[in-house]
């Protein structure tokens, strides 16, 4: 299926699957990209790494021709989850989500050598945010310690920056860089955890960097076929003669 544009995929979690809601970083993202790529989003919620594992066959299909030219991998924020407390079937260990984010690099670059993978730490967590989420949701029967903790989901932020350096691969590492802005616990997260409008922004931002510092900015890349100003109306074909020969 060569649709003839390359292709981006977000492959992640809830962070992903919503980043095409209005003021979504994926929709900023295929906007900014509009006739130079297509952004192909393959979020899930609830995932954490171990369950991505199942998906990676079907999604990125080992022998294809019709590889993604960048994959964005935007784990963490579930397998950071602390056992003995709500949600804590989503914990995956430090050492294995380490592990199956290297798994899921590897069968990427098994795909393609030449495939750009980005990865992205889990966002920083608003305990108080998500406990106020919880009794807005489950009043007085809410659970009365977050499920997960700023703390511990800077461990695995830590990690995904540790195998992005081993890996030379490019990293953008959003736990550290939304907490340099203050206030960030409400700008940022709109539970918590998901991100408000303006943490879509500073997504959409930071991935963007890491794009163009791989030559891969819209400004980078040919759009595809003529501009509407470059077509003549009387004879059109001519305007698509040049593409026809590099086909």
């Amino acid at each position: 299926m060569d649709l003839t544009r390359p292709r981006f995929v977000l492959f992640g979690d809830s962070i992903t699957e919503q980043s095409f809601r209005p003021g979504g970083w994926g929709a900023a993202l295929a906007n900014s990209y509009a006739r130079k790529a297509d952004i192909i989003v393959r979020g899930y919620g609830g995932y954490n790494t171990r369950w991505a594992l199942f998906l990676l066959n079907h999604i990125f299909q080992l022998n294809c021709n019709d590889t993604p030219a960048v994959t964005t991998i935007f784990f963490g924020a579930n397998d950071a989850v602390i056992l003995g407390r709500t949600s804590e079937k989503q914990h995956v260990p430090v050492e294995e989500y380490k592990q199956n984010l290297r798994k899921i690099v590897h069968h990427l670059k098994e795909c393609s050598p030449t495939m750009l993978v980005i990865l992205i730490t889990p966002p920083p967590v608003d305990e108080d945010g998500r406990n106020e989420y919880a009794r807005s949701l489950y009043g007085d029967k809410a659970r009365e310690l977050p499920e997960r903790t700023n703390e511990m989901t800077g461990i695995y932020a830590s990690n995904c920056v540790e195998l992005a350096q081993e890996l030379s691969l490019p990293c953008v590492d959003m736990w550290s860089r939304m907490q340099e802005t203050v206030g960030w616990q409400k700008k940022f997260l709109s539970d918590g955890l998901h991100l408000t409008p303006e943490g879509n922004d500073a997504v959409f931002k930071e991935v963007g960097r890491a794009l163009k510092n791989a030559g891969l900015s819209p400004e980078a890349l040919p759009s595809d076929f003529p501009h509407h100003s470059q077509i003549d109306g009387k004879l059109p074909g001519k305007a698509f003669e040049a593409s026809e020969h590099t086909d």
